[in-house]
């Protein structure tokens, strides 16, 4: 058995995170043809060409929103220790917390964060990754969420390194 990836969030994170995911899981499953954030989450493979696009849509559709729902029930399942509906203190919210991810859920949290983050561009309209910078219009969110990406490639890097895969 391989190691899993191990990282640490603070508990007011992890419970962030899982409600996003919580949240995430809710709009997928909805497969709402009218949303454009699922619309952005199943890509129109011919632009140019309206009728093999809904074809192509209609033939892939709902495997790839069902290949979402997988992988971000894959993910909420690590996260199930953050559930809670208790206050917190100040203490406990910024108490760490140790979040294992096996080998075989890495990619499923990578394509789910990515998921996520496009469902927000799209709710925000961001095109461009040059958000941020202190704005309360979302962006703080897409940006962190952006950054959890960024440790969680770079601890997958290590561990699949460090343990030659």
């Amino acid at each position: 058995m391989s190691a899993p990836l191990v990282f640490s969030l603070a508990e007011i994170e992890g419970r962030h995170l899982a409600r996003i995911v919580d949240d995430f899981i809710e709009l997928v499953g909805t497969k709402d043809a009218a949303d454009h954030a699922i619309a952005r989450l199943t890509p129109d493979a011919y632009p140019e060409d309206a009728a093999a696009s809904a074809e192509f849509g209609i033939a892939t559709r709902d495997d790839l929103l069902d290949r979402r729902l997988l992988d971000a029930r894959t993910m909420r399942s690590a996260l199930t220790a953050f559930d809670g509906a208790a206050e917190l203190t100040v203490a406990e919210a910024h108490a760490m917390r140790q979040v294992a991810v096996r080998q075989a859920d890495i990619d499923a949290w990578l394509r789910t964060l990515t998921a996520i983050r496009l469902v927000l561009a799209e709710r925000l309209g961001i095109t461009t990754e040059d958000v941020g910078g202190g704005r309360t219009d979302g962006t703080d969110l897409y940006d962190w969420l952006g950054y959890r990406l960024e440790l969680l490639i770079e601890a997958a890097d290590e561990l699949l390194t460090d343990s030659g895969s």
